[in-house]
């Protein structure tokens, strides 16, 4: 315990707010709660500046986007909730069973999607060692450009978004730790415990009440 009370006095202010935000966002996320919205865009905010500081140039993009995404989350989790299927509608007699919104996808479409955004990364992080100054070039293109798409999977309320976020995270753990964000190294370690967690109480959410099925291209 003391060695990590240590490592967050050497971290900023800002840093440590971050942090805090952060956890805050998960634990609300997890809970379905639309302030998890809010709290991740502030976050975000100012890891934004934190990570271009700190010239990781791409995990400082992937912080703009969380802003953006954070306003599309709120939109979609408040408008999808508001009108479910299997709710009746104004006029209608009876009622009808409510349904999850929570969205599970076949193991193709992800495979699909893996494959392309591979790619994608490889490509990016060779124009950075190239181009820019960037550290740990791939690895932070690889960890941003996942992070993007497992975002617009939390965003849509797709189930399987807590199984990418446990793979990241414990990648960005090691990629924190090496530049010096030790408090930001211990969220992602606490982050791939909730991520399990979250995972575990949206699947058991789904299971209380049946879900639509969703067919993304």
């Amino acid at each position: 315990m003391d060695s990590v009370l240590e490592l967050l006095a050497l971290s900023s202010n800002a840093e440590l707010l971050a942090v805090a935000l952060a956890i805050a966002y998960v634990i609300l996320a997890i809970r379905q709660s639309l302030w998890c919205w809010p709290a991740a865009a502030i976050s975000a905010s100012i890891y934004t500046v934190l990570f271009f500081t700190g010239r990781l140039y791409m995990e400082s993009v992937l912080q703009v986007f969380y802003v953006l995404m954070a306003g599309y989350g709120y939109w979609n989790w408040r408008y999808r909730a508001a009108v479910r299927v299997g709710e009746p509608r104004a006029g209608e007699e009876g009622k009808t069973p409510a349904v999850s919104d929570i969205l599970q996808l076949q193991w193709q479409w992800h495979a699909k999607w893996f494959v392309i955004l591979s790619v994608l990364s490889l490509l990016i992080g060779t124009l950075l060692v190239r181009f820019t100054d960037a550290d740990m070039a791939y690895l932070d293109t690889f960890t941003t450009v996942f992070s993007f798409f497992a975002t617009f999977l939390v965003a849509r309320k797709v189930l399987e978004n807590w199984l990418y976020w446990i793979v990241i995270d414990v990648v960005y753990v090691g990629l924190f730790w090496a530049k010096g964000f030790h408090a930001t190294a211990l969220l992602f370690a606490i982050y791939t415990i909730m991520a399990a967690i979250g995972y575990w109480r949206w699947r058991q959410s789904m299971q209380e009440a049946p879900q639509p099925q969703a067919r993304y291209n």
